[in-house]
């Protein structure tokens, strides 16, 4: 057996970050960012790595779950651009990160992960922070059955 393989998932062993909404197949997270406060995860419940691994019902349901969360985070936060990235380098389940990006984001244009180029902008923060539980709420109601 490898390191690898050894090395219990962290999306099975846990939410991966503070649960937001929760059906059998996907859940939705907000990640534990703090300069990030718009940064969401649709996560696949069951441990598959990628998108062909599910069937096309189910991928349709994980795309559309991603949608309804960039759609509520457009309509709310009114951001410059979402980002959208399913990577899975460093946690191999299969999982969307739904990000709101702004002009006043310290990294912006830069991916999320770069570098900050400067400082955040704190009343920015603050609003888009003071908004996630509207956030959740929109979630909860478009992701309802």
């Amino acid at each position: 057996m490898n390191a690898a393989a050894a090395t219990p998932c962290e999306l099975c062993a846990g939410d991966g970050g503070a649960l937001v909404w929760r059906n059998e197949e996907l859940r939705v997270i907000q990640a534990a960012e703090p300069e990030v406060p718009a940064f969401y995860r649709v996560v696949w419940n069951a441990h598959v790595a990628e998108m062909s691994e599910l069937d096309a019902g189910q991928q349709a349901r994980l795309m559309a779950a991603v949608l309804s969360v960039e759609q509520v985070l457009r309509e709310l936060l009114v951001p410059a651009k979402i980002n959208l990235a399913s990577l899975g380098n460093m946690v191999p389940h299969l999982h969307w990160h739904v990000i709101a990006r702004d002009h006043a984001d310290s990294r912006w244009p830069a991916p999320i992960w770069a570098p900050a180029q400067r400082s955040v902008d704190p009343a920015r923060q603050a609003a888009w922070a003071a908004a996630q539980p509207a956030v959740w709420h929109r979630i909860r109601e478009r992701l309802a059955p």
